[in-house]
């Protein structure tokens, strides 16, 4: 069937941009709507990126403020992640998670293994993709893929609810050493006082 060899070699082809390959220039935001189309895998017009979009997101944390009216590569790179996260978590739980993984990395390292894992996802899928399957198998291994899509989104954001309420008791106890700190000082000063 000619759409399930099509459909492999998107699977197996269709990557978003490298680093390297970003515009070196910065963008205007209707420029930025343009590329980000182009650089996502898509077979309809559904949800396409908006300039309302990119600004509540920005207001949400999930990017940062432009440059003057341009857009650099990192909000290109952030773009890309969010709008394919955003297909399985809350946009809460996209900014969330991408906040948690650029902790202890930069924006080009991260997009690399993001750009890494879609790879590694997109290709084991394309694996899966047989050009001879009947067409009465295509309902029941849609049906076997929507499954395992939902339970793939279970664990995930059972992942990003582990990780916040890890995150939030590291940062009561920070917290707690913190005001511990502030505390024993305030008694040595009181003390030096009443000496």
């Amino acid at each position: 069937m000619d759409e399930l060899k099509q459909l492999k070699d998107i699977l197996l082809k269709d990557r978003s941009a490298s680093w390297d390959e970003f515009p070196d220039i910065g963008l205007y935001k209707d420029q930025v709507v343009s590329y980000i189309s182009k650089q996502l895998i898509n077979f309809d017009d559904r949800e396409q990126l908006t300039s309302a979009m990119i600004n509540n997101y920005i207001k949400g944390n999930l990017l940062p403020r432009p440059d003057g009216k341009k857009y650099t590569k990192e909000h290109l790179a952030g773009l890309i992640e969010i709008c394919i996260l955003k297909q399985v978590l809350t946009v809460g739980d996209t900014g969330f998670l991408l906040q948690k993984e650029l902790e202890d990395s930069n924006f080009e390292l991260f997009y690399g293994k993001f750009r890494q894992a879609i790879d590694d996802s997109m290709s084991k899928l394309a694996e899966q993709v047989d050009i001879n399957w009947g067409l009465q198998n295509l309902s029941d291994i849609a049906l076997h893929m929507a499954v395992s899509s939902y339970s793939y989104k279970l664990v995930c954001e059972r992942l990003v609810e582990i990780i916040r309420s890890k995150s939030d008791t590291e940062d009561l106890k920070a917290e707690d050493k913190k005001e511990n700190k502030q505390t024993k000082k305030s008694e040595k000063k009181a003390e030096k006082q009443q000496t």
